[in-house]
Parts: structure tokens; C-alpha cells; sequence
């Protein structure tokens, strides 16, 4: 008995010390996103959307406890991508060139609030790429309206390999798959434009000492 007291003793020391290090959750729910995305999830072209659903939980409040953390949204995006990487393969093609992606950049615009215990979905995709950089456009809609709670634009960045080498690769899809191919690359929205114009000027400052 005395022994099985410490056996559960040294267990709870060892998740508390494990959660207080790590913020557990998130990783364990990332390992719940891949595996769904690669395993249970249909498969979809680089260019199409993807969707990921979640709910407003008392955990994602702020301090007022009356709608979603702001932060939340940012923390929210990261397990959109990681679904919209398996299901399109887009992270699997870069690793297997010897390439990496990082997030370079986001900006987003929040429109109305995501109620606490309030649905919601995320939609993701890509609107536009250069040589080293891919530009996605994430959209938080509530399911009950279908109004777009907030819009985000995110930069990700190709590390040793060249983007435009990865989207062709993946335009044309796999043999058998019956994936539609042959789409072109599509214009430069004037909103990410003039988001890179922003970001230039300010590594321009920043580069200048300002």
C-alpha cells in the first residue's frame, strides 16, 4: 500500500511538473490534428479550401468572459494549418524536398465576436505564392449566421526550397486520384499587396535602426 502511494505520488508530481513546463493540450491536440487530417480526412487539392470546426470554450475567454481571447484566434490558425498541410500534402512535399516553413508573418481583422459556447468553423487556403513565401487567407465564420467573424492573412515562408517548384508539383495531383489539375497561378490580391507593401516598409525601419 505504501508503495502504491508513492507509485501515484511520483505520477502526479510527474504530470504537474509536465503541464507546468509544457502546455500540454496543444500538443496533444496537434497530434490529433495530424493524425485525423492524414488518416480519416478526404484528401483536397492545394488550391481548394479547407474547413476545420471548434467551439468557444471557457478556457478561450478573456477577462471580460463575454467573447473569444483575442489571442485565441492566432492559437486557433495553427491546428487550421497543420489540416490544411496533411490534406493537401503541402507540408509532406516540402519536407521531402529538404525544405522547411516557418510562419513569417500575420495580420487579422476582427469583425464581431465568437461568444463563449458559440460554434464556429475555420475556413483556410491559399491565395497567392512568390518564390519563398506562401500567403493564406483564414476565415472564422459562425455557422449559425454565416457571417465572418474575423479574416486573417498569413505569410508562410519556404526555407531551402522554391515555392513555385512545390505548387506546380502539387497542381497537377497524383495519377488516380481524380483530383482536378491544371489550375494557373491566380492574381496578387490588392489586399496582400499592400500588406507586403506595410511589411517591407517596416523591415526597411527596422533595418535602418528606427
Amino acid at each position: 500500500m505504501v508503495v502504491l502511494c508513492y507509485v501515484l505520488a511520483g505520477a502526479l508530481t510527474g504530470l504537474l511538473v509536465l503541464y507546468w513546463s509544457l502546455e500540454v493540450h496543444y500538443f496533444l491536440r496537434m497530434a490529433f490534428c495530424v493524425l485525423l487530417a492524414r488518416f480519416f480526412k478526404k484528401r483536397v487539392h492545394i488550391l481548394d479550401p479547407t474547413t476545420v470546426r471548434g467551439i468557444c470554450l471557457s478556457t478561450d475567454v478573456d477577462t471580460l468572459l463575454y467573447h473569444m481571447n483575442n489571442a485565441r484566434y492566432l492559437r486557433e490558425l495553427d491546428f487550421a494549418r497543420v489540416d490544411f498541410y496533411e490534406r493537401t500534402k503541402l507540408y509532406r512535399t516540402i519536407r521531402a524536398k529538404g525544405g522547411a516553413v516557418v510562419q513569417g508573418a500575420c495580420t487579422i481583422r476582427y469583425r464581431r465576436f465568437v461568444r463563449p459556447f458559440s460554434c464556429y468553423r475555420i475556413t483556410s487556403k491559399i491565395v497567392y505564392w512568390t518564390d519563398n513565401s506562401i500567403f493564406m487567407e483564414h476565415r472564422f465564420i459562425t455557422p449559425k449566421d454565416d457571417f465572418v467573424r474575423a479574416i486573417a492573412l498569413c505569410r508562410q515562408r519556404l526555407i531551402g526550397v522554391n515555392a513555385e517548384d512545390i505548387l506546380r508539383e502539387l497542381m497537377v495531383g497524383d495519377k488516380g486520384s481524380g483530383l482536378e489539375a491544371g489550375y494557373s497561378k491566380p492574381e496578387c490580391p490588392l489586399e496582400v499587396q499592400r500588406w507586403n507593401e506595410s511589411n517591407e516598409i517596416s523591415s526597411a525601419n527596422l533595418r535602418n535602426g528606427c
